[in-house]
């Protein structure tokens, strides 16, 4: 079966285009394929399939095989795939994704998709909704406790978990030590994303991101949209600011209309074909 390996600032993925046969058992093929020795190697596979209710659909699963609801990083890349493949011939279209139907505007450069701006929706808040086992409303700089080290933590659903940390300094310690431990916490029943955060300033964010089901990744488009979110309820940054990851940077902006609007580039690698 064909592929495409894309990449959103380094957050990288294989990529089918499942418009005409549909790929079975694609958590298995996610294990298989996204080891980075014995496979194509990625973050995951994302599938392009057909909608009844929006222009396409994307299926992301993570490295593990677990699925996810979606991926900010990934849909720019979808996008992108579609129209330099001359599939989409508008630049606006819908994605159907399991966090609900997204819209993304393409920035076309020399006929191709350069860089993309999506519509993430509305920022989940409710504790329940996220979904955390507490029973109050907002998780908003509450302290947290692991292995008897106390922090506090703001969390976020962008349409997938987020347990947002703002630190001093930014160290393997915070993202490896406590990544996988944050990942897994009973707090978290369906598993969490957890971001670490280094604010620059009223519009500048650093962030590294343990991603749910891939370990740390070098970017998480969802992520950066959640930390956005979470400076701003926190008083820490203004409403439209850029976030630096070690892949590259997001642009993130809350709007008016309680809606979160990432932009940022999407890069083809290269294509293949692997027997499924």
């Amino acid at each position: 079966m064909k592929f495409v390996k894309m990449h959103g600032i380094g957050n990288d993925y294989i990529f089918f285009d499942c418009r005409k046969r549909l790929l079975d058992h694609p958590s298995e093929v996610s294990k298989r394929l996204s080891d980075r020795r014995f496979g194509i190697g990625g973050d995951g596979i994302v599938l392009i399939e057909n909608s009844d209710v929006a222009d396409y659909r994307m299926r992301m699963f993570n490295a593990d095989g677990s699925q996810a609801e979606m991926c900010g990083n990934g849909i720019r890349c979808v996008g992108k795939y579609l129209f330099d493949n001359g599939i989409a011939g508008s630049k606006e279209l819908t994605i159907e994704t399991g966090a609900g139907i997204l819209r993304l505007w393409l920035n076309v450069d020399a006929g191709k998709v350069a860089s993309v701006r999506v519509d993430m929706s509305e920022p989940i808040l409710e504790a329940s909704r996220i979904p955390t086992a507490s029973d109050k409303p907002r998780i908003v700089n509450e302290p947290f406790e692991i292995d008897g080290r106390s922090f506090n933590i703001t969390c976020v659903s962008m349409g997938n978990p987020h347990c947002v940390v703002f630190v001093d300094e930014i160290a393997d310690e915070w993202v490896l030590g406590l990544g996988p431990k944050i990942e897994v916490h009973p707090f978290f029943p369906n598993r969490v994303n957890a971001e670490f955060v280094r604010v620059l300033g009223r519009t500048e964010l650093q962030m590294r991101v343990w991603e749910r089901g891939s370990g740390e990744t070098m970017a998480c488009g969802t992520g950066a949209c959640a930390v956005g979110v979470a400076s701003i309820l926190n008083g820490l940054t203004d409403r439209k600011m850029t976030v630096h990851l070690l892949g590259g940077d997001l642009e993130i902006e809350w709007g008016a209309d309680n809606h979160v609007y990432k932009t940022g580039p999407a890069e083809f690698v290269f294509e293949g074909e692997v027997e499924i």
